[in-house]
């Protein structure tokens, strides 16, 4: 896989959920992580003990706004949205005592696709309510981080499966399925 001229020869697929997959992915490595942040970061540096890919790829489904049902961004930049330490003077986002800026700006760029800022939580967003953030998902920000960390190439794409309101749920069912096939294209336009 070429991206920006660089040749990656060892990527591994990060998905949260074996649903996200499909059966579209079985010529790639690839790891399922478990709903939300910890299971996120737990599972790749369990994975990162024992294996050095060069490309770390979270493919998956999130919530957006402003877009339609099934498109496909690519989150190049991460808010850990439910971070909220205010009361003790640290602005909103902020991991206190940490020297991460609140966005984490680290994820490579596709041409074609729409640049976006993920925000990442341990809840189910139905009600957005911020410009700080257009694309919201589960996962993200902590494989982002690992993998900034452990200096390690980056790349997330994200299906658009709800608008994040009160009828997310009901749409994130329907559209979990076709997920699959329609990152499997887009990742197959990257190759």
């Amino acid at each position: 896989m070429i991206i920006d001229g660089i040749e990656y020869q060892k990527p591994v697929l990060v998905f949260a959920l074996e649903s996200e997959a499909g059966n579209e992915f079985e010529d790639f490595d690839k790891i399922f992580t478990g709903i939300g942040k910890v299971n996120a970061a737990y599972s790749l540096l369990k994975y990162l003990k024992n294996n050095k890919p060069d490309l770390i790829i979270n493919l998956g489904t999130a919530g957006g706004f402003g877009f339609e049902k099934g498109d496909v961004v690519c989150c190049t930049k991460f808010i850990q949205r439910d971070m909220d330490v205010r009361e003790l003077g640290f602005e909103r986002y902020k991991t206190p005592l940490s020297d991460e800026p609140v966005i984490l700006d680290y994820g490579l760029k596709i041409n074609g696709l729409q640049e976006e800022i993920c925000g990442t939580g341990d809840h189910f967003e139905t009600a957005h309510s911020t410009d700080a953030y257009h694309v919201v998902d589960m996962e993200a920000y902590a494989l982002a981080l690992v993998a900034k960390r452990e200096n390690i190439a980056f790349l997330c794409l994200k299906y658009i499966s709800d608008g994040a309101d009160d009828s997310a749920a009901t749409e994130w069912s329907e559209e979990v399925h076709k997920a699959s096939v329609k990152l499997r294209k887009t990742l197959d336009k990257i190759k």
